[in-house]
Order: structure tokens, then C-alpha cells, then sequence
């Protein structure tokens, strides 16, 4: 079994969403003066790769409490929306997939954003779903859905439309994916399992993809 890696580095500097805090990483021990190494660890529960939960953006909806270790993993299928014309992904373009998308639990966009991880482009116009291509994948039997992207509704959106459909219908959203292009026509099992963290909104994930290199389509 192979695994690769899907997660961005935490890191300082690293990109956060507009108005997210900077991670910070300060040593409170260190192996010359303590014979160990310790670092304070603060950071945003959606600082890097991580999963967005209903309780993030809905109030009174289920936070991570509410979901068992079990969602967090599933077949995945990655779509290759890189060549997105008007950075709108709609359900005409979607539909020529559905036989593959109602086999696989997570769906993950290849849009290629993540090469510009680290500059100002990361942070402009990137494809999102249309109102009602959203609205299909949130009818599908889906544990969630999965960008390399900053988010999954636009730059400019302040009322995050797509984010509400997806996590009304209980979908996990997985933001700030990385290498997805290396799936394509894989066939793989997809984890993004998040730290135990009570009522949790949102949590940092490893993300990972699991596959046979013999499986391929």
C-alpha cells in the first residue's frame, strides 16, 4: 500500500483565510536547559488543511462531537477542474461523472490552486461550485467534499452559500488540500482525520490518500 500526503505544512508564515491569526510556535522547554523539547502550539482550528464542520458556519448544528472517527475516511475520487472557464464549476459539467461520484464517499477538486500555495495568487479567483451543483453533490450519499483551494466558496462571498448547503446536509468540507494531482484515475481510500477536539468546529487534519499502485483505472 502506498500513502501519499495531502496536507499543507504548519508552519510560520504559512497562509491563513483573511482575518484568521497567524500560527505561532514558542518553546517552553528546551533539551539544553531541560533535558526535553517542548513548543506552545496556538493556532486557529482552520489554520492549513482541515475539515469544516456543520457547527462552523449553522448554529445549534452538530459540532465534531456529533460525528463518529468513521466519517472521516472513505473511497475518494478526484476530478480535475482545472480548466474551469468563468471559475464556475456547474452540475452540466459535474453530471458527465455521476456514475463515479455516487461510488465514492469523498469527492476531491483538482483545481491546481495549491501550486501557488505561499503567494498572493493562493488568495485570488479559484473555481467553486455553482448554487446548484452544490445543491446535487448534497443530495448524493457523500461524506464530504474536498478543495485544493482556499475555500470553497468565493473570495468575495460573505455569506458563504456553498459552505450551508454542503454542511446542512452534514457533509464534511476539507479545505487547503495539496497533490491531488497525482490522483487522477486512482482509485483510493481518502482520511482526513481531525484532532479530538470537544464541540469543535473545525479541527487541522493530516490528510492522506491510501491506495494499491496496481489499482489504477
Amino acid at each position: 500500500m502506498q500513502v501519499i500526503d495531502l496536507s499543507q505544512r504548519l508552519e510560520a508564515g504559512m497562509p491563513c483565510y483573511p482575518g484568521t491569526p497567524a500560527p505561532r510556535f514558542q518553546p517552553i522547554s528546551t533539551i539544553a536547559s531541560n533535558g526535553f523539547a517542548e513548543q506552545l502550539l496556538t493556532f486557529s482550528s482552520h489554520t492549513g488543511t482541515h475539515i469544516d464542520l456543520p457547527s462552523h458556519i449553522l448554529a445549534g448544528a452538530p459540532s465534531l462531537d456529533a460525528f463518529d472517527i468513521s466519517r472521516f475516511a472513505g473511497n475518494g475520487l478526484v476530478l480535475d477542474v482545472r480548466n474551469i472557464h468563468d471559475c464556475l464549476m456547474t452540475l452540466e459539467m459535474l453530471k458527465p461523472f455521476q456514475a463515479d461520484i455516487t461510488e465514492c464517499e469523498f469527492l476531491l477538486l483538482c483545481s491546481g490552486m495549491s501550486n501557488t500555495w505561499g503567494t498572493s495568487a493562493y488568495f485570488e479567483q479559484y473555481p467553486t461550485l455553482s448554487l446548484e451543483a452544490a445543491q446535487w453533490l448534497a443530495g448524493l450519499q457523500l461524506k464530504g467534499v474536498g478543495v485544493d483551494m482556499l475555500s470553497v466558496d468565493a473570495p468575495d462571498a460573505t455569506d458563504f452559500p456553498i459552505h450551508k448547503i454542503l454542511l446542512q446536509q452534514g457533509l464534511i468540507i476539507v479545505e487547503n488540500l495539496a497533490n491531488l494531482f497525482p490522483l487522477l484515475h486512482q482509485s483510493f481510500i481518502f482520511c482526513c482525520f481531525p484532532l479530538k477536539i470537544s464541540q469543535g468546529d473545525a479541527s487541522p487534519v493530516r490528510a492522506v490518500a491510501l491506495f494499491d499502485s496496481n489499482n489504477c483505472y
